[in-house]
């Protein structure tokens, strides 16, 4: 038997879900559910992610929000049969330990850990990986490291590379660099640790975003996969997370040629 726990965005579009589900779903405890049903956009699926991190339940998510990347698109085919034919993907998100000016802070990211210039003045960073130092200083808005689940997200955006599911890579993107002003990143196995490093928290001070969650005033952050943490997302077959990853490549290699 299908025992399902529902969660769902605060959106008018969620809600109005919520209503057409309850009025024919039981919703269960977490503890009891052998699924979890998310209704909203992709935000809301990482912050449900990690809320239930701890129960160990595949994730199925029903898109309500605009592009939904992580999501599934809303039908009238029965919920417990899609959930059974789903395709199961598996994401390790990274571990993130962040150091500021008052405290430490561990958490977790399965998209990207950003970090941005706090103030009108540009980020002053230091760069390694592994026992290696990639960059003495770089001078930009910030740096990215993506997943390759969050690497057709903000990465992406900023330029950054498309990876497979199964790449076992992660990407380190600059964020509009100005010295030196070609760098255009790296990808690094995710065996590597990356650390990051504000060389002047007092004049360049700068905000770390892991996801939704912001810490402001950090002094260095060490990133690595999450070796005891692993999601299993479900899919529909024609809206499997490695097929839009891949039509992701390919219109990016369109672009690139022409």
């Amino acid at each position: 038997m299908i025992k399902i726990h529902f969660t769902f965005d605060k959106t008018k579009k969620a809600q109005e879900l919520k209503k057409k589900i309850f009025a024919k779903y039981k919703n269960y405890s977490p503890q009891k559910a052998n699924f979890i049903v998310v209704g909203g956009g992709d935000g809301y699926m990482l912050s449900s992610l990690k809320k239930y991190v701890n129960f160990h339940k595949p994730f199925y998510g029903i898109n309500c929000g605009a592009y939904g990347f992580l999501m599934n698109n809303l039908s009238k085919e029965a919920l417990e049969k899609k959930i059974i034919f789903a395709k199961k993907i598996y994401i390790k998100p990274l571990i993130i330990k962040a150091k500021t000016n008052n405290f430490k802070k561990t958490i977790l990211a399965i998209n990207e850990v950003s970090l941005f210039r706090q103030s009108r003045q540009t980020a002053s960073l230091k760069l390694k990986i592994g026992n290696k130092e990639i960059l003495k200083k770089l001078i930009g808005d910030g740096i990215l490291v993506a997943t390759p689940a969050g690497s057709t997200a903000y990465n992406l955006s900023v330029q950054g590379p498309i990876m497979s599911l199964d790449s076992k890579k992660l990407a380190v993107t600059p964020i509009s660099p100005f010295r030196p002003r070609r760098w255009k990143g790296k990808i690094v196995s995710n065996k590597q640790k990356i650390k990051i490093i504000n060389l002047d928290p007092v004049k360049r001070p700068i905000a770390a975003v892991a996801d939704n969650i912001e810490i402001r005033n950090i002094r260095s952050v060490e990133v690595e996969i999450c070796k005891k943490t692993m999601f299993c997302l479900l899919y529909d077959k024609k809206r499997s997370l490695i097929k839009k990853i891949s039509l992701e490549q390919k219109i990016q290699n369109l672009f690139y040629y022409f």
